[in-house]
């Protein structure tokens, strides 16, 4: 397996990790509390959603869009 695909589903596996993390941090009682009184989630939440979806976003482009391992010719 090359490097890139390693790397590509390391993204992906780090990628939903995250989005499992914001997921539970938007479950949290302060959580629920700070979106019924300002309708936004908190920070730490927003960025496991921002870097999740990055990351897997990443992830799946690499695996459909890189590089094709083979010959270096």
């Amino acid at each position: 397996m090359a490097n890139s695909k390693i790397l590509a589903l390391v993204l992906l596996v780090v990628g939903f990790i995250l989005l499992f993390l914001a997921y539970q941090s938007s479950q949290s009682m302060g959580d629920q509390v700070s979106e019924a009184i300002t309708g936004e989630f908190t920070d730490p939440t927003i960025w496991y959603l921002i870097l999740g979806a990055a990351s897997a976003v990443a992830g799946v482009g690499m695996l459909l869009f890189g590089k094709p391992a083979g010959n270096a010719n």
